[in-house]
């Protein structure tokens, strides 16, 4: 194949990622330190870029090098993977005018605003405005993009491409009913089990300390990334060697920030693990939230909350945190994996934690469907919430106005939380299959099971889509009973 067209087509996706990557610097900055005051230039700012990037992308010259380098075609397996996915994203990109694009990211820069005063506030009154435009917005979006039967659909594909709602609701439904049964036994097991009983005294900059060396026993390169402090937790991957993980802190509750390092972490690593020789490319960039879930799940619970793990880490964290030495480990291990429903998706065990999402995806669904006015959404939230969980939130701050994603434009996805929960366990009973790899495992030593992390999913970039790869990776598609088995053994019969 001439390298010619292709090579032009690369060269476009590069000044494009740049762009984007540009973006996500000033999106990163928001979220840490910009003044209040100065949000909406910012607005103006994100709003410009993602209209430079979606002009780039949908530009003749990047059409003419796309179809001129499918002429030419290719026997290079990442080549053709690339010119796939290249296709895929220039027809969707296309279909939207780069006024949707620039209103879109300028209204969800300033929707987050409105969102941080009305969860402060606890009145979903004042967010319902910006949430009725983005939900315009993504209506707009799905029908532009089309979709076979309802408009989920349209926007899933830009989180888990392959996958249907139709799909997601069949899986879901598979596992719905032991879902539910496993986090009310899970509860009822945690009951004599205080909830504040691993409360104590513990200063942020000791749990800086600590969150800093057990990241980087992961593999976290932190010469390639760093920690920053933010309101609601994230990663974000701004470009080859710049990965920055986010936490936040409470004194009383150490496991708290750790958890999060070890979940953004676990996006870290992926981030990380993808070629830079490949950056901007569709072989170097994640093929799904699905897969990145399945990341930060896998290092936060099935190791992190781990007997092994704490075996290893216990002694060195009542060494920073002197109020540890009361306890034994089994007494320790008793209070991080306790069951309890919780409000907050956030905060919510791993038990307990999906049924936050099947009610976001049942929410999502009828709002995007007209079945479900915004006005409406408060209270259609509670009863959901009520159905799952046997209890109403207090108020809205800790029912539908919790998450910051429906203020970023985040409607469509919510699904892949779950998704991502189910190929952790099924990646990580892969990658233990190895006896190798499980006896480091048992020893805390987890840079094997990191290296097979690296060889089977993060290398893959996006040249396989995400069932492809779990395919190629585990030998089976998303299969909900190793992630069934796992809750069950953890918290009905003990890890």
């Amino acid at each position: 194949m001439s390298k010619s067209a292709y090579h032009s087509l690369c060269e476009l996706a590069r000044e494009r990622a740049l762009i984007a990557t540009t973006a996500s610097v000033l999106g990163w900055d928001q979220e840490t330190f910009l003044p209040v005051k100065a949000v909406e230039y910012r607005a103006k700012q994100l709003g410009w870029l993602s209209g430079k990037a979606h002009e780039l992308a949908t530009s003749s010259a990047w059409e003419k090098a796309l179809g001129e380098a499918e002429a030419e075609g290719s026997t290079d397996p990442l080549e053709s993977a690339n010119l796939r996915e290249f296709r895929h994203h220039y027809d969707r990109s296309a279909r939207l005018s780069r006024e949707l694009v620039e209103h879109e990211t300028q209204t969800s820069s300033r929707a987050k605003s409105a969102w941080m005063e009305a969860r402060k506030k606890s009145d979903f009154s004042l967010f319902a405005p910006a949430l009725g435009t983005l939900l315009d917005i993504a209506r707009q979006k799905a029908d532009l993009w089309g979709f076979a039967e309802e408009p989920y659909d349209a926007l899933l594909e830009e989180y888990e491409r392959g996958s249907t709602t139709a799909e997601v609701a069949d899986l879901f439904g598979s596992c719905r009913e032991a879902i539910i049964e496993i986090a009310r036994e899970a509860v009822e097991n945690s009951s004599d089990t205080p909830a504040n009983l691993l409360e104590g005294d513990y200063p942020v900059e000791q749990q800086k300390v600590l969150n800093r060396e057990i990241a980087e026993s992961l593999g976290f390169d932190f010469e390639a990334g760093c920690i920053n402090t933010v309101t609601h937790p994230f990663c974000t991957h701004l470009g080859p060697d710049d990965t920055r993980l986010t936490t936040r802190y409470d004194e009383t509750d150490f496991l708290s920030s750790l958890f999060g390092v070890m979940h953004e972490a676990g996006h870290g690593l992926y981030d990380q693990g993808l070629p830079d020789s490949q950056h901007g490319m569709p072989s170097g960039q994640a093929v799904s939230l699905g897969i990145h879930e399945s990341q930060s799940r896998l290092w936060e619970n099935h190791v992190g909350r781990s007997r092994a793990f704490w075996e290893k880490w216990l002694p060195r964290a009542s060494d920073i945190f002197p109020d540890l030495r009361r306890f034994s480990l089994d007494q320790f291990l008793e209070g991080v994996n306790r069951a309890n429903y919780s409000c907050i998706r956030v905060e919510a065990d791993e038990a307990t934690y999906d049924l936050h999402i099947l009610l976001r995806f049942s929410i999502e669904r009828r709002l995007l469907n007209r079945d479900l006015e915004i006005a409406e959404v408060p209270e259609a939230w509670n009863e959901e919430f009520r159905s799952l969980f046997g209890f109403l939130p207090p108020d809205d701050a800790s029912g539908c106005l919790q998450d910051i994603h429906w203020s970023m434009g985040g409607l469509g996805y919510f699904s892949t939380y779950t998704i991502g929960n189910l190929n952790s366990a099924q990646l990580f009973k892969a990658a233990t299959s190895s006896e190798e790899i499980s006896c480091e495992c048992d020893k805390a030593n987890y840079l094997p099971l990191l290296e097979w992390m690296r060889k089977n999913i993060h290398s893959a970039g996006s040249i396989m889509l995400p069932q492809e790869l779990m395919l190629s990776a585990t030998g089976e598609h998303t299969n909900p009973s190793h992630y069934l088995r796992h809750l069950r053994k953890r918290f009905c019969q003990g890890d």
